[in-house]
């Protein structure tokens, strides 16, 4: 394993105090590589070595989850989603529990979204994976996967092949063109499985972000005051770097949008969100936003409500509890949910 390798920085002098009345400084850290991204935590404690401590436990804890949802990678003594994959038709796979528990969740997000987050995507991602790749590379020959080669691999994507036997803890995928890709879920669904382990070894205040999710745990300050955090603008070309400003207690933040992973063909931008529909990047927005408490469900929606029509998906929010949303369109126009306006931090 590689040894941790993280910058801590001591923020400015705001300070709360603990029980034992000692002072507890706010500290901040960051670590790269986990899930493709930066990883920053920032929390109060009573010196270096307590915060380093705390920030240690957020890495290990979130790499043991970046191993085990790996769809590209093996590691040694260790069954993954990869692993899964490679054995699709062949045979079942022991695998840990968090595993098991990932795809539960994803089968309840696929019933939720109405197909529009599939797990059993994999074919149909990797295609796109593969020409998003050779396009950045060689952005002069870049071109779109054939729709006919799509279709064929949409045939492998049913999730009534994903076999699940707890009593076992084996996952079996009987179709063996079949592949799953959890990206649309699993960053997030480890983001709070992380901070509830967090919660229960006793850390409080504290903000975990990983690339575009954010968590809030507590407060900050003796104050106890929100976590202030920014929705970034998808207009790359616009000097407003951030849309809106929330203040957030306990809660998720996690935007999705085309300014992430994408691509050049033809002068026109291809980005990662496939619809499963059109088999094409989606097209009704730039960018999603929601809020709600459980990042692993704020992971799982800010897809869904993606590749929906406004209607559709507003429709599906408001029947949600604790749940809000943000939809930027392509004519740079929002709108969001009933709720949404209580989280912008006012000026």
């Amino acid at each position: 394993m590689k040894k941790l390798k993280f910058t801590l920085l001591l923020l400015t002098v705001g300070l709360t105090l603990s029980s034992c009345n000692k002072a507890l400084k706010k500290y901040e850290g960051s670590f790269l590589f986990l899930f493709n991204t930066v990883t920053e935590v920032i929390g109060y404690a009573k010196d270096e070595a307590a915060f380093k401590e705390f920030a240690t436990f957020i890495h290990d804890e979130m790499e043991t989850y970046h191993k085990l949802y790996d769809i590209y990678n093996s590691y040694e003594g260790i069954n993954n989603i990869k692993t899964i994959n490679d054995n699709a038709g062949i045979q079942p796979v022991q695998v840990d529990q968090k595993i098991i528990d990932l795809l539960k969740f994803s089968i309840e997000a696929y019933e939720l979204s109405k197909g529009r987050v599939n797990i059993g995507m994999g074919a149909v991602l990797k295609i796109w994976h593969d020409y998003r790749t050779q396009g950045i590379d060689d952005p002069l020959n870049a071109k779109l996967p054939p729709m006919e080669l799509l279709i064929e691999a949409k045939q492998h994507t049913d999730l009534n092949n994903l076999v699940i036997d707890e009593s076992n803890s084996t996952v079996y995928l009987k179709d063996s063109k079949m592949s799953l890709d959890v990206g649309a879920i699993a960053k997030g669904y480890a983001v709070e499985r992380v901070v509830q382990a967090a919660k229960e070894k006793g850390y409080t205040d504290f903000l975990l972000s990983v690339g575009g999710n954010v968590r809030a745990v507590g407060a900050k300050g003796k104050e106890k005051l929100s976590w202030n955090v920014g929705i970034q603008n998808p207009d790359k070309s616009s000097e407003q770097t951030s849309l809106y400003t929330l203040a957030l207690k306990d809660m998720s933040l996690v935007s999705s949008g085309n300014y992430e992973r994408y691509y050049t063909v033809d002068g026109k931008i291809y980005h990662h969100i496939i619809d499963p529909d059109t088999l094409m990047p989606a097209e009704y927005f730039t960018a999603i936003s929601i809020v709600c408490e459980d990042s692993g469900l704020a992971d799982a929606l800010s897809t869904a409500i993606y590749c929906m029509p406004f209607d559709e998906g507003i429709a599906l929010i408001e029947s949600l509890d604790g749940i809000e949303a943000l939809w930027v369109f392509p004519d740079k126009t929002m709108k969001y949910s009933s709720g949404f306006e209580s989280f912008i931090k006012q000026q």
